[in-house]
């Protein structure tokens, strides 16, 4: 049975690095005061479906909203800080459900200099308002050293779930000199060949407390071996059983097929090398209730090197997959590859998810709620509610007016702290985009 959500990760600690005071425009460093905070004159989106409340104010104690409403109906008691955000427009924390931390300036992340450190997941995430990542694929005892530094407070960062390392069919494990060459650290993959590769490779890798499964259904060069579904079973099986998610590669139309047949909870990408989904594929991926990373960007990327024709095509497809799946009611979990792609702007994603037809409040679910409910952590992120942990962003101007504001961020909060602060007011980011 397809489990609807799945069980929270544990995070212990909360962030305590200097960052704070200097962010409510006091020049100053130091621990991070446990002064309660107003964030006061702002638009605030609650929730994806809520109309925002103007001039409104979020109180915030001990890391989560105390209050939340327009600003004549709060009461902002003497001892609070207070942030302005006149003119600014305030949501929920930002989810990145597809990232990696495989580039080689991660490698030996537990002798990475803090400030450095910071500056580097500042770089990639806390820079774009991301709050939560789900890592889907890296090397789980590095990222698990990442993560550990950040919940201990030593640097700022976003909370990070992760898969590690991938499992992959036998004979598609990149080489290691493709993996210099496209900068990643070298990390041992496990390749399947059977069932029962694939229930000891996915009992490893969550028995070393991963928080879920990645797998490539298909292999993603040719001659694109592919996964037996059995295999695939097992894997979602065993993950399902300890209550973790399963995140699929589709690589093409087969290995989609096969992966949502199998039980996976998660395409990580599109595939416009397979031309439109039609009905019969829609239906099928709604039946079995999947959710769909698109990462339209990322074929820019990948065909950067390419005849501009044939870029504009396959961005078309991957567009109008997109669009049919939105269309069709399908979730949508927004997310970039970053890690992979060191393009870590996420300003062309979100025009290209509004050309496929995906309105700002489904867009804004896809960073905020829906990963939320998707991951079991509705009851703690993903809206902005009395009680709930006080992960916010502001940004410089309202994403409903133009998509392009989603990437333009003034602050990013974490358990009501600072962690990233815009060191002078940018201009509106205009999405570039084009089909």
């Amino acid at each position: 049975m397809k489990l609807p959500v799945f069980s929270a990760a544990v995070f212990s600690g909360a962030m305590g690095l200097a960052l704070f005071l200097c962010c409510l425009d006091r020049g100053q460093s130091g621990v991070a005061p446990e002064a309660p905070l107003a964030l006061v004159g702002g638009a605030i989106y609650t929730s994806p479906t809520d109309d925002p409340i103007r001039d409104g104010v979020i109180l915030v104690r001990d890391g989560r909203i105390a209050a939340v409403g327009p600003r004549g109906s709060v009461q902002i008691s003497p001892d609070m800080e207070t942030l302005n955000c006149s003119g600014l427009t305030i949501t929920a924390g930002f989810w990145n459900s597809h990232v990696h931390f495989m580039e080689r300036k991660w490698a030996n992340a537990a002798k990475i200099p803090a400030a450095e450190l910071a500056a580097q997941l500042e770089t990639m995430l806390t820079q774009y308002g991301v709050t939560s990542v789900f890592d889907i694929g890296s090397a789980w005892e590095n990222t698990r050293i990442i993560r550990g530094r950040i919940e201990s407070g030593e640097v700022p960062g976003p909370r990070i779930r992760s898969t590690g390392e991938i499992l992959m069919p036998k004979g598609a494990v990149s080489s290691p000199e493709l993996k210099d060459a496209l900068g990643f650290m070298r990390s041992n993959y496990p390749e399947i060949a059977d069932a029962t590769d694939a229930l000891a490779a996915a009992k490893k890798v969550l028995d070393a407390g991963a928080d879920g499964v990645k797998m490539y259904a298909a292999a993603w060069f040719p001659p694109y071996t592919a996964l037996p579904e059995d295999a695939i079973r097992a894997v979602v099986d065993e993950a399902h059983r300890r209550g973790k998610p399963v995140f699929a590669h589709p690589t093409r139309l087969d290995g989609l097929l096969a992966a949502v047949r199998g039980g996976v909870d998660v395409l990580a990408h599109t595939t416009p090398q397979s031309g439109p989904w039609d009905e019969s594929v829609l239906a099928t991926m709604k039946e079995r209730q999947v959710a769909l990373i698109p990462t339209l960007k990322l074929w820019k990327y990948e065909l950067r090197h390419d005849r501009p024709s044939d870029l504009d095509r396959f961005i078309k497809t991957s567009v109008g997959q997109l669009r049919a799946w939105a269309a069709s009611g399908g979730a949508v979990l927004f997310g970039t590859d970053l890690g992979y792609m060191n393009d870590y702007d996420p300003t062309d994603e979100y025009d290209l998810m509004a050309q496929a037809g995906m309105t700002f409040r489904q867009i804004l679910a896809s960073v905020t709620l829906a990963p939320a409910e998707r991951f079991g952590e509705s009851k703690k992120l993903g809206r902005i509610a009395t009680g709930l942990a006080a992960d916010l962003v502001v940004l410089n101007q309202d994403p409903s007016q133009n998509i392009g504001a989603f990437g333009d961020v003034r602050y990013t909060l974490r358990d009501g702290k600072v962690i990233y602060r815009q060191s002078r007011a940018g201009g509106l980011r205009t999405a570039t985009a084009g089909l």
